[in-house]
């Protein structure tokens, strides 16, 4: 099921009426029936997968307790947190990475001269798994770490691995922040609404006004490279760079205003990242439950900058290039983490992190992280290196835009969304918070005009790009 759809809207219906019909002081009551319609929500697209969330949600529930039990005992509770990671890694690696690692090895002996032989096994990759398998390896670390108690509340446990607004493509919620919130009493008023409905409204037209637009031009292009001047390939590199963001936060506005509808309070995803003044800057606004997630559980792990400068470039980079794996099974997302680590390991060394906001800098960082961009939207390295060497070779001609009507279209849909991303930078408002800014007639207003764009604009929705990660 995805948010995007009809179904989805009558699920949601369905779900928030029953939800808030119970009492709110009944929260064991409200946590099955979440439970049972995230279930049903993940179920949707493949029931099979079911067991692999449940089995998931049982080990690290238990592990977290064993954890706990054996705090005094550091030998006996790092066995039981090796457990829970190799566990979810286990699960990622078969899933997502096993034909992967094969055909690299495969690759690696035909270097030398040597053709193996051998089938790719038919995986099929879990919808949401990078994430839900993220937050509960968080979940047991943090035990081990002694910050965080471990809930003995399973249907509470197993919400906070499932709730479906987060369940897909996150945000990574950490279990400090939601599973005191699930086991809680939650209220709802005027103003939660106000926030939640609004975002969920604006991650609709980020999402099926920009980006669904954009994709249907530049998908052409990234698709056969080969048949493009370098003209129309320069500007679905550009285009692109709006089309995984406006696609991305848009999911992540939904996901946020739909949990606040339910009572929820997630953690902000992004923070208008094309107005980052350097790559720092720009991963502290991009996907910013990943970012952080890396951060305390990879980067700091691994020594963070306090062994020296050499060893801190080394855990950026290494951090990043994981961060790019995990993004996807494929040479081209190492390639793009790599290179993002070795640029802020750059500016590091060089101290090239502006202290505030320059349209220069910003210009610079916006056209650098676009180029990365193709890495990460290319399908295979060939196609990568062949648009890269068509930007920087020549060859440009007249733009190829197709239907006109259909390229318009994009361009009004886009102006619309960069302008009010413009006006939240420039007033430094939250979108959590903005719908609460607006007067009731302005709520009203606005409002209406986004919806007559979303059922406008409805019937080319397409998938959300981070459900394939």
């Amino acid at each position: 099921m995805i948010f995007n759809s009809i179904v989805f809207l009558i699920f949601f219906v369905i779900v928030f009426i029953l939800y808030w019909a119970i009492p709110n002081q009944k929260i064991k009551t409200q946590n099955i029936l979440l439970l049972i319609a995230s279930y049903v929500f993940y179920g949707w697209w493949d029931w099979r997968f079911l067991s692999l969330i449940l089995f998931s949600t049982i080990v690290d529930y238990f592990l977290g307790i064993f954890i706990e039990k054996n705090k005094d005992n550091d030998r006996k509770a790092k066995l039981f947190l090796i457990f829970s990671l190799t566990t979810n890694l286990g699960l990622l690696g078969v899933f997502k990475y096993f034909n992967f690692f094969i055909d690299s090895w495969v690759d690696l002996w035909l270097l030398f001269g040597y053709e193996m032989s051998y089938s790719n096994l038919k995986i099929i990759l879990p919808v949401g798994i990078s994430f839900y398998t993220f937050q509960t390896m968080s979940y047991s670390i943090d035990i081990y770490r002694k910050q965080l108690k471990p809930t003995k509340n399973f249907i509470a446990f197993a919400t906070f691995v499932s709730l479906f607004p987060q369940l897909v493509a996150g945000p990574i919620e950490r279990a400090s922040n939601l599973i005191p919130q699930i086991l809680n009493k939650r209220t709802w008023g005027y103003e939660k609404f106000k926030n939640g409905f609004f975002q969920i409204l604006i991650g609709f037209f980020r999402k099926v006004v920009v980006a669904d637009s954009i994709g249907a031009f530049i998908d052409g292009t990234y698709n056969n490279p080969e048949i493009h001047n370098s003209t129309t390939i320069a500007v679905a590199v550009l285009l692109y760079s709006f089309q995984i963001y406006f696609d991305f936060s848009g999911y992540s506005d939904i996901a946020i205003g739909t949990a606040k509808l339910l009572g929820f309070d997630f953690k902000r995803n992004f923070n208008l990242p094309y107005f980052s003044s350097s790559i720092t800057e720009f991963w502290r606004r991009w996907h910013i439950s990943l970012s952080s997630w890396l951060k305390d559980y990879l980067y700091i792990p691994l020594g963070g900058n306090q062994h020296g400068i050499v060893k801190q470039y080394r855990n950026l980079i290494l951090t990043m290039l994981l961060g790019g794996l995990w993004h996807g099974s494929s040479w081209n997302f190492v390639i793009w983490g790599l290179i993002h680590g070795i640029l802020l390991a750059i500016e590091k060394k060089f101290q090239l992190i502006p202290k505030k906001y320059s349209f220069y800098n910003n210009m610079v960082i916006f056209i650098l992280v676009s180029l990365i961009w193709i890495f990460f939207r290319a399908l295979t390295l060939e196609d990568s290196m062949l648009i890269l060497n068509r930007l920087f070779t020549g060859g440009y001609g007249m733009l190829y835009i197709g239907n006109i009507n259909t390229f318009i279209t994009l361009l009004y849909g886009l102006v619309i969304a960069l302008c009010f991303d413009l006006f939240l930078f420039k007033k430094n408002i939250p979108l959590e918070e903005y719908g609460n800014t607006l007067k009731t007639s302005k709520f009203v207003i606005i409002s209406n005009f986004i919806i007559v764009h979303i059922i406008l604009f409805f019937s080319s929705a397409s998938n959300f790009i981070y459900f394939q990660f």
